[in-house]
């Protein structure tokens, strides 16, 4: 393959990689106007974003196994044609419920983005140049993160909500026609092999039921939702133990440390940090007192930081051992939340500033070599699968990260409105949660850590941890 045709790969690649999050991050800051547009309340609301979460969590390993058996540049294309319809119906929406709709249809196509567009970029670069992709990608997806509030602010306060859906269409088809023309075709890795129904069902109760139950707490029904997810789970690995062609290998768990652990630092990695974001928000305006803009610019320092950094550390795992730095870049997120954990109804804003850019630097250290680790240590016929695995551990921990957040909200403010809330209460609050998520981040150090070599292996034999 030819230099020309990797950069092509690498550009319509980083295109889905940045239209996923972009479109997740740009709609909640017209979130507002959509509930006065629409006439929909705070509930209906949150379902404008949960329903997005949820469908492209549910669908990332269905539909990463099913680009192994079909194709990644078919699954791709047909999920940029879904992503431009979806656009269209939430962009003419005219009540609440099929805006939610629309959000459905869009995040079951940002799944078949988010579970195709590593893959191809890891089938065209080879284990010597792959994190240096891989880093590149990593900062397209902290672009979309990074301008989607921003731009969304614009555009919904210059042209009204809709402009935000509106936006979609033309990026959408211009990364549809770029992935037509550019990616190459590539044969389907288990091409010929049934796909797996009975776990399909397992997998989709264990994951609705654990994600949902824990978006629901600290509401006893959530508690219900998540045995049922657990129940699900032990179904599903009894399932997939026997099946000739399961969706979860969940031997690749069992025998591949590398993989295994290196999810396992993922998962950890995002329940530790994804709550910042929102909590800061809540923070700066609730309790410094700066206006919405101001307040979303002051956020967009751990996002851009990310945008920088990852490049940088893809290209290092390439060279340096990737557990090394992923663990690196975990240690110094201990180090963030610590920081923020020291914040107080007096803290000066600079405080927080500092707390980002310290967080946006270690996740930006580990994202592309913990990527980088995943799927060189499987083989190229799985790296759908894999890919979307790791998409999902980091959807699940988004999730379960909120659902702490939730939980020490609940029980130290209660159900009372936020703009009524003692400052130095939530400040509290916040403390608390940051330290329960530097914990959460310290155990993924050891699991980083012990995942193992991978350079070491690679140059005993190509393709490491079968």
């Amino acid at each position: 393959m030819t230099r020309a045709n990797k950069q092509a790969i690498l550009l319509v690649t980083c295109g889905a990689a940045f239209l996923f999050p972009f479109m997740g991050s740009s709609v909640n800051v017209a979130l507002p106007k959509i509930g006065e547009g629409l006439s929909m309340n705070a509930i209906e609301l949150t379902w404008v974003a949960t329903a997005f979460l949820l469908t492209s969590a549910l669908l990332l390993v269905p539909m990463g196994r099913l680009a192994d058996m079909r194709g990644r540049k078919r699954v791709l294309i047909t999920g940029v044609a879904i992503y431009i319809v979806g656009s269209l119906i939430a962009a003419f929406a005219w009540t609440g419920p099929v805006l939610i709709l629309a959000r459905i249809v869009q995040g079951s196509s940002g799944a078949m983005f988010a579970s195709t567009s590593v893959p191809i970029l890891s089938s065209a670069f080879g284990p010597g140049e792959r994190g240096k992709a891989l880093g590149i990608n990593a900062a397209s997806v902290y672009s979309g993160l990074s301008l989607g509030p921003a731009l969304g602010g614009v555009l919904t306060q210059a042209f009204g909500w809709r402009a935000v859906f509106y936006v979609n269409i033309p990026l959408g088809l211009i990364l549809f026609f770029a992935a037509k023309h550019f990616l190459p075709h590539q044969a389907p890795s288990s091409a010929g092999v049934k796909f797996d129904l009975k776990g399909l069902g397992a997998y989709s109760v264990f994951l609705l039921g654990v994600m949902y139950g824990v978006s629901l707490l600290p509401e006893h029904v959530g508690y219900v939702f998540i045995a049922a997810g657990l129940v699900a789970l032990g179904v599903l690995i009894q399932v997939e133990r026997v099946s000739p062609a399961p969706l979860v290998d969940v031997r690749l768990f069992r025998r591949n440390v590398t993989f295994a652990l290196s999810n396992v630092a993922a998962l950890l990695n995002y329940m530790a940090t994804y709550a910042a974001g929102f909590l800061l928000s809540l923070y700066l305006q609730l309790v410094a007192g700066l206006p919405p803009r101001t307040a979303g610019f002051v956020l967009i320092a751990m996002p851009a930081i990310q945008a920088l950094v990852s490049p940088l550390a893809g290209r290092l795992s390439d060279r340096v051992e990737p557990r090394f730095l992923a663990s690196l870049g975990m240690g110094l997120t201990v180090a963030a939340l610590l920081v923020l954990s020291r914040l107080s109804a007096e803290s000066p804003v600079v405080h927080v500033i500092v707390g980002l850019l310290v967080l946006g630097l270690g996740v930006g250290l580990f994202s592309s070599p913990n990527t980088n680790a995943v799927m060189t240590s499987v083989s190229s016929g799985t790296f759908g699968l894999a890919a979307a695995t790791l998409s999902t551990m980091r959807q699940m921990g988004m999730v379960f990260s909120m659902g702490i957040a939730t939980l020490v909200l609940g029980a130290m403010i209660g159900q009372v409105d936020l703009g009524l809330t003692d400052p130095n209460q939530l400040a509290r609050a916040m403390r608390l949660i940051f330290l329960i998520c530097s914990v959460a981040c310290s155990v993924g150090v050891v699991a980083s850590l012990a995942r193992g070599q991978l350079h070491t292996t690679q140059s005993t034999q190509r393709e490491p941890h079968r």
